[in-house]
């Protein structure tokens, strides 16, 4: 992949001049790459020392590496100028990143993985709105129009569903959160960073969904992208720890935790419009068709266990619920009012219940092949596989079903 070089503006009077001397840190935050870390980082150097056109640093972070990451790095600072290693104690790549911005004098701040899975082509238009001041942060996105991605179908399905999970549950904008490609002005990052309190994965989510809500500029780069097929991120651990924090910030936008309203008022910016009284109005009658759907669900299943079987009387209890449960959330939770659309919504209705029965069947069966189980916890894990269904639900009622009439 190739992209065009931005135009040499070395003797132009940059916006960014606030006596700082680097205009960009470009952070690469490591874990065990002693493999992939050396061609990573002279590539990078090598790029933005042809091509960008302002004072730049390169900082390796190398985040309690137990290779030998930790030599390569520091062999590598010795090596090429505006380059350094910094070494630190704990694993995380949230924490990395918030110790290296924290500390550095960058007008901006960006980091990318060592994988360099992004066309380094599209890193001056990253910064440049930011150096410019005419955004606060930006991202590469994989999902906007535009991107190339070379990756398969499994990741490409998690990224789509985990970013389809976030505007359900957060409202959010942004198209990609999780690509390792972003920038921050350094002024905003240190207001919006002693507020993000993650330190893994989820980090990057945390910050942007702070900045959304601050009412923060977000600038979007379409990216090309060639996935890393020897990447050795846990996608379940990380896929739960995800969710954990979805949870955690969701509550804490409720309850008021995460000062929204101060950070609105000290940066100084018209909040975006966003629909928090209405989502949480949503996500409240939306639990209570919920709760009541997945208690005639159990009733249902426990009625027709020992005639259908178990796979069956599940079937049956999601069908019937399923139906049920779309008739409720379309009066109750969406306020929708007479027989317009409501064909279509049952049937949209429908395609939600099968991927809901994919999940809590896919459950049942994993559970029988691994054991024998009792009749508790099989219904014990019909219920964790229909909240996981149910949060899948509110998500595509809300943003598919019933998009238009909100």
């Amino acid at each position: 992949m190739t992209g065009t070089h931005p135009p040499d503006t070395r003797a132009d009077s940059p916006q960014w001049t606030d006596q700082r001397t680097v205009a960009l840190d470009v952070v690469v935050p490591v874990h065990n790459e002693e493999v992939d870390l050396g061609p990573c980082v002279r590539r990078l150097h090598g790029y933005l020392t042809d091509s960008f056109p302002h004072p730049f640093r390169v900082t390796i972070a190398d985040n309690a590496s137990t290779d030998g990451t930790r030599d390569i790095a520091a062999a590598l600072a010795a090596e090429l100028p505006n380059v350094r290693a910094i070494h630190l104690p704990r694993k995380g790549r949230g924490g990395a990143l918030r110790e290296v911005w924290s500390a550095s004098d960058a007008a901006v701040l960006a980091y990318m993985d060592v994988d360099l899975s992004t066309d380094l082509a599209g890193l001056y238009p990253l910064v440049a709105p930011l150096l410019s001041g005419h955004s606060d942060l930006a991202i590469g996105s994989r999902l906007a129009r535009g991107a190339r991605v070379a990756r398969g179908p499994k990741r490409e399905l998690i990224s789509r569903c985990y970013n389809l999970l976030l505007r359900g549950t957060l409202a959010t904008r942004f198209s990609d959160a999780q690509c390792g490609f972003k920038a921050i002005r350094a002024d905003i990052a240190a207001e919006l960073l002693p507020h993000v309190r993650d330190d893994g994965w989820f980090f990057d989510t945390e910050l942007l969904v702070l900045a959304e809500r601050s009412g923060l500029r977000i600038h979007e780069v379409p990216v090309d992208w060639v996935d890393d097929p020897d990447s050795r991120v846990d996608i379940v651990a990380t896929a739960l720890a995800d969710l954990r924090g979805i949870a955690r910030l969701a509550r804490g936008i409720v309850t008021g935790a995460v000062p929204v309203a101060h950070l609105r008022t000290q940066l100084g910016r018209k909040p975006v419009s966003t629909s928090d009284g209405r989502l949480t109005r949503h996500a409240a009658r939306f639990a209570v068709v919920g709760v009541l759907s997945t208690l005639a669900y159990l009733l249902l299943f426990t009625v027709m266990r020992d005639g259908l079987g178990a796979q069956a009387a599940n079937l049956v209890a999601l069908l019937v619920t399923a139906i049920g449960n779309t008739a409720a959330n379309r009066r109750f939770t969406f306020g929708v009012r007479g027989r317009e659309s409501a064909a279509r919504h049952q049937f949209q209705g429908l395609v939600v219940f099968g991927l809901g029965l994919g999940l809590t069947s896919g459950s049942l069966a994993l559970l029988h092949l691994t054991t024998s189980p009792g009749r508790v916890l099989e219904i014990a894990v019909l219920v964790a596989a229909n909240l996981a269904a149910t949060v899948l639900r509110f998500v595509l009622l809300r943003g598919w079903v019933f998009r238009k009439h909100r």
